[in-house]
């Protein structure tokens, strides 16, 4: 009996509509794609006020370029909460319509989450009502660094380490920076990054022929996810927070 290898995901290169070339994004697309929220879900926050753009309230369908600071308004009469979250494999972090996701979860509790893991992903998310935690996170200027503990189905090769310690030329995203690595098993490597580009980690591997088969962020910064079970919560301890803004 012949069995079939199951076929590798292939991450298809988009390429820049007018407005991407000019250096400008949808806000609703921006939001989208640093998690707050669905498209869908981040045109009601700008319509009720909770986004904004320089300091000023957030208009929908505006572009903003890469000098825009974008920032969810704060309730300064309401107590901050940041909360480390191990998100499950097989939730996304967002989902369209009614399907259960981080966001319909966490939204109503006022919490949304810093970032994205995709649905295949489990690991560490930060949950908060926090603008300044987000955008020292996600802002441009963020240096803090996000590790990931992967897996993959091919033996890996020594190689590896120097091609993403180099910063490695990818097809998808052209070069990135610098990347620490090191080697576990055969099978499994920890990968350290500064950058967030959408599923960078698996079109990293995927561009080498690797089959990633497990995918798990285990620290932003200096806040680890610990021991931490899949689906539980902690609050940040006080040193964890100072250190986002160190």
């Amino acid at each position: 009996m012949i069995t079939k290898k199951p076929r590798k995901k292939v991450f298809k290169k988009q390429l820049p509509n007018k407005a991407e070339r000019a250096g400008l994004v949808r806000l609703n697309k921006y939001l989208r794609d640093k998690g707050y929220a669905s498209r869908k879900e981040a045109d009601v926050l700008i319509e009720k006020g909770f986004i904004l753009v320089n300091g000023k309230r957030a208009e929908v369908g505006m572009l903003i370029g890469e000098k825009d600071v974008v920032t969810l308004k704060e309730n300064k009469t309401k107590k901050k909460t940041c909360l480390v979250y191990n998100k499950p494999r097989g939730l996304a972090t967002q989902a369209p319509d009614s399907t259960p996701s981080v966001i319909s979860e966490w939204q109503k509790k006022g919490l949304f989450p810093v970032g994205r893991l995709d649905k295949e992903s489990e690991g560490l998310l930060l949950l908060t009502d926090d603008g300044r935690i987000t955008t020292a996170i996600l802002g441009a200027d963020s240096k803090l660094e996000k590790e990931y503990t992967v897996k993959v189905r091919e033996k890996l090769r020594p190689g590896i380490i120097a091609i993403f310690a180099k910063g490695m030329d990818t097809e998808t995203f052209g070069k990135l920076m610098p990347a620490k690595a090191k080697i576990l098993s055969d099978h499994t490597i920890s990968i350290s990054i500064k950058e967030g580009k959408r599923h960078q980690i698996r079109i990293m591997l995927s561009e080498l022929n690797y089959t990633v088969t497990s995918l798990k962020r285990v620290r932003i910064g200096k806040i680890s996810l610990g021991s931490l079970k899949p689906g539980a919560t902690r609050p940040l301890n006080d040193n964890e927070i100072a250190s986002l803004f160190g």
